[in-house]
């Protein structure tokens, strides 16, 4: 066999695994509208559409200080269903779809081992949402021994530096956390500055 003509083979077979490839299901992120999330992947286990909707758990009082357990979805207006490229329209025609994640009309598919490993956390129920903190943003310290004292965010790395001033010393000292004992509790972008951020 010639070189060209082996090589023209080898065109064919990858050609032929490449669309092999495109009709095998993958998962695809779906955009919903505002909760929405559940009542999609109702209809999508209707339409026997394979979906996977990941939801975590946060206990809210209400105003009437009735403490209730919720299920929540993990990415709110998004959700994760299991198809072949061409059957998106059946996903685009479920009620409250707004699009598949993508370019166009080529989708972004879900590596499987994210999937499992969004399932494997949810199921264990060792996943959350954390509110996203930025350079400049108010936060508090919510673990270890300066937990309480409220700060600036001056520097994001593997961990973060939160400047605090005590009013008491009107002092200010820098201390070292992780991002798991901040949460976030306003802008504060004038500080920052004044403390050189």
């Amino acid at each position: 066999m010639s070189e060209v003509a082996g090589s023209f083979l080898q065109v064919v077979d990858n050609a032929a695994l490449v669309k092999a490839n495109a009709s095998a299901p993958s998962w695809f992120a779906v955009f919903t509208t505002p909760r929405h999330e559940k009542r999609i992947a109702l209809h999508c286990q209707e339409r026997k559409i394979e979906s996977f909707l990941p939801l975590y758990q946060e206990t809210r009082q209400w105003k009437n200080r009735c403490k209730v357990k919720l299920e929540l979805p993990l990415f709110p207006n998004y959700l994760f269903v299991h198809i072949e490229r061409h059957e998106r329209f059946r996903v685009l025609n479920v009620p409250g779809v707004v699009s598949i994640l993508g370019a166009g009309t080529d989708l972004f598919p879900v590596e499987d081992g994210y999937i499992a490993a969004l399932r494997s956390g949810v199921e264990a129920r060792k996943i959350e949402p954390h509110p996203q903190v930025e350079i400049g943003d108010r936060v508090r310290i919510t673990a270890g021994a300066m937990a309480g004292l409220e700060g600036v965010l001056i520097r994001k790395k593997n961990e973060l530096r939160v400047v605090v001033k005590v009013a008491l010393l009107e002092r200010c000292m820098a201390i070292e956390v992780t991002t798991a004992d901040v949460e976030h509790v306003g802008s504060a972008g004038v500080l920052a500055r004044a403390v050189g951020a």
